[in-house]
């Protein structure tokens, strides 16, 4: 019997004293599995037959699940996939950080399907010339061929199905020789969108078939090529270079406009950003003084200055600076907003971001997957912060750099999931924290829980995108 599901897609069971991962199995399910790798604490098992049936399971609605490693849970229901990222956040507060926090049900999506705005594809070549397009297998880099992809925006999807008639024409050697990946990114409120095609060195060649992928993409705004990657496993290059068009496109949140890249840091699902904010709008019934560490291309800052906040950014890249920069004068707060070029970590002991800290309210942060290194959590505990709010990615860092703000003298205040990335085992999470000591808790007036919308069969208004041979 399986008892657990991992974030991997992994169901949890015991054969004989010992643990095995079941890829494909889930929580409640009795199954027959073939054992094909024993380790010293664990085996694991390849799912032959399942005996009794989770009543939380679903049919998968892509044809490559199980094998793409882009989605982890398409096999169980949504409700179900939403209660079990609220049960992760929880463990992981347990475990981790050593509190028992009361987390807020999941805040889902009506439909979990069309959201991502940015998606990866590999291209690789094979013997005869012939390209395959995809993404890569599962814990593997063998390349897995699609021919759509039900997770990315509709406009994406359909640019799936172009370049994957691209790859099978004749002149797919002179628009995909040596291109390693294709970054496409795409706006849910305008539709335009932008793309990076990645090589190993500048590739003229591309120069010359730019005007035949435009054509076979629709509303494409700017076509870029991405080159000299720092490592084999990078999907970008260091440099960059606009072959057509602009390197930027536009989306709109909730009224806010963002203008950014393929290579820029920005949430892959817009409509959830929306929902978060709005659940943090019901925080700030007041303009407050916000500092965002990891600021990106500014997404929260500007949202706070949007609300009234007076804002001080900090990012390490340059680039994503002068992306957030020009986001706060397209939405005409650059004068309640400042931002720094700086490593978090390094930065917080800078006499201007030290100054800022001290004046804040509020210290925003939304860090990569890694969380925060414990000398910036330190800095921010003897700076006195009286609110922390932080944004994640991954709960098991979050719950780690939450128990080290605990320890220091913070108290756990809201726990939200949100459901960043339907259909995987990833979720997003906004945790409050305030200071013991301190008068100015500022999250009472968020709602410490939300129901999520219900779940939908119903497929959304799409826009037609027809399949093109580049001949």
């Amino acid at each position: 019997m399986l008892t657990d599901l991992l974030a991997n897609g992994q169901g949890v069971g015991r054969a004989g004293g010992m643990v095995v991962f079941v890829s494909g199995g889930l929580p409640q399910e009795r199954v027959r599995v073939r054992v094909s790798s024993v380790k010293a604490n664990y085996a694991v098992g390849d799912l032959l037959e399942i005996l009794v049936r989770s009543p939380d399971r679903a049919e998968p609605f892509c044809a490559v699940f199980g094998i793409c490693g882009g989605c982890q849970v398409q096999h169980l229901a949504y409700p179900a996939q939403l209660r079990w990222k609220r049960n992760m956040v929880a463990s992981a507060f347990r475990r981790i950080a050593g509190v028992e926090a009361e987390v807020a049900e999941t805040i889902g999506m009506p439909f979990p399907r069309h959201y991502r705005n940015k998606m990866s594809l590999v291209v690789q070549e094979r013997p005869g010339g012939r390209f395959d397009v995809g993404f890569y297998q599962a814990r593997s880099h063998e390349v897995v061929p699609i021919e759509s992809c039900p997770i990315v925006l509709p406009q994406l999807d359909g640019y799936v199905r172009n370049l994957v008639s691209i790859a099978r024409s004749p002149a797919a050697g002179s628009i995909l020789r040596g291109v390693r990946h294709v970054v496409a990114r795409a706006g849910r409120a305008l539709g335009h969108a932008v793309v990076s095609l990645t090589t190993e060195r500048p590739a003229e060649h591309l120069d010359r078939a730019v005007a035949r992928l435009v054509a076979a993409l629709p509303d494409l705004v700017g076509v870029q090529n991405s080159f000299e990657p720092a490592s084999q496993n990078a999907v970008m290059g260091r440099k960059q270079r606009t072959i057509w068009g602009q390197a930027e496109m536009e989306e709109a949140i909730d009224g806010i406009r963002f203008r950014v890249s393929a290579a820029s840091f920005f949430q892959v699902n817009s409509e959830m950003v929306g929902q978060i904010f709005r659940f943090i709008a019901a925080g700030l019934t007041k303009p407050r003084r916000v500092v965002d560490l990891y600021c990106g291309a500014g997404t929260f800052s500007i949202f706070f200055a949007r609300l009234g906040c007076t804002v001080f950014g900090v990012e390490e890249s340059s680039h994503a600076i002068e992306e957030a920069c020009a986001n706060a004068l397209l939405n005409g707060v650059e004068a309640t907003t400042e931002f720094a070029v700086g490593r978090v970590e390094d930065a917080l002991h800078e006499p201007r971001i030290g100054l800022a800290l001290r004046g804040a309210q509020i210290v925003f942060m939304d860090p990569p997957r890694k969380g925060v290194e414990p000398a910036a959590l330190a800095a921010l505990a003897a700076a006195r912060v009286p609110n922390i709010w932080y944004l994640s990615c991954n709960p098991a860092t979050l719950a780690r750099d939450v128990g080290q703000l605990h320890a220091a003298g913070y108290e756990v205040g809201i726990v939200q999931p949100f459901d960043m990335f339907p259909q995987t085992g990833h979720v997003e999470v906004l945790c409050t924290l305030w200071r013991k000591d301190s008068a100015a808790k500022v999250d009472e007036e968020m709602r410490l829980t939300a129901s999520p919308p219900e779940a939908s069969s119903a497929e959304p208004e799409e826009k037609e995108y027809p399949d093109f041979v580049i001949r």
